[in-house]
């Protein structure tokens, strides 16, 4: 180990995403209680929790599925409990699993195309496959362009799912369990991808693996039941360098989660400058 992580917000960067003191439940059940965050521009950020901590909530209330019972979700800049508008444009999703009709013929750069898509327009012009184009080589898959999409492999399929959301040039790209089945081969690529957009693409990266995160990740946020019995929300934990043995993946460096050690909420929440 060759020592901790304690980053900081760049503050002199626009806010993206910003979740204050966010309540949800599920009737009876608590999911979320005050739960206080945000993201800024640039930033690559891991959502960590184990499986019910309540990451696919908060992955809902982002995206505008769900609406808090109390408090405030605000993507750039917009509050969603009045519609997220236009404003989900901007926002690249991938999610952990998309059924596949393997009678249905489509080829990898037609499934890329449909991140171009736009309600009441089907045309593609220049820009749309040159965007397209662009995205095919981000995730490293010219190669398979005029595949059959459900030939593919699990992790090939994946890395194509990355490309339709970076067709549509996001500002905030999101990732729900992006190396889940995925081969060693394919989550390399994916990583590489993902070290490109560090700094121009803001990257949110949800996670049920809570001991190591890539070493692009920037901070880590943790879900979990923190300030005791029907206290449910989200910690920042510091992390540290983790030595090559130590890898939980095969995607590159990582970095170990520190859970015992906390980042306290001024230097985690600070407002903008």
């Amino acid at each position: 180990m060759t020592g901790s992580v304690h980053p900081r917000h760049p503050v002199d960067r626009k806010m993206v995403l910003r979740f204050d003191r966010v309540s949800f439940s599920y009737g009876p059940v608590k999911v979320l209680e005050a739960a206080s965050f945000h993201i800024h521009q640039g930033e690559f950020i891991a959502l960590v929790g184990p499986n019910g901590s309540g990451k696919t909530t908060v992955l809902k209330l982002l995206l505008g599925l769900e609406q808090p019972g109390s408090g405030t979700v605000e993507l750039f800049g917009t509050a969603l409990r009045t519609g997220p508008g236009q404003v989900l444009d901007r926002v690249g999703y991938v999610p952990q699993q998309v059924p596949v009709d393997r009678a249905f013929p489509i080829t990898v750069r037609q499934v890329v195309r449909m991140g171009r898509l736009r309600p009441l327009s089907g045309a593609c012009g220049a820009g749309d496959r040159a965007a397209v184009q662009e995205a095919l080589e981000q995730a490293e898959i010219e190669d398979l362009a005029e595949r059959s999409y459900t030939a593919l492999s699990g992790g090939q399929r994946r890395r194509v799912l990355v490309a339709r959301a970076l067709a549509a040039r996001p500002e905030l790209l999101v990732l729900d369990e992006p190396t889940a089945n995925m081969d060693a081969e394919s989550e390399n690529r994916l990583f590489k991808s993902l070290g490109k957009l560090k700094g121009k693409t803001t990257v949110l990266i949800v996670t049920h693996d809570t001991g190591f995160v890539s070493a692009l990740t920037g901070r880590v946020l943790c879900m979990g039941n923190w300030e005791g019995p029907g206290r449910f929300g989200i910690v920042q934990h510091r992390t540290e360098t983790a030595e090559p043995s130590s890898r939980s993946h095969s995607g590159g460096p990582v970095s170990r989660i520190i859970h015992g050690e906390d980042i306290p909420g001024d230097d985690c929440f600070e407002e903008e400058l």
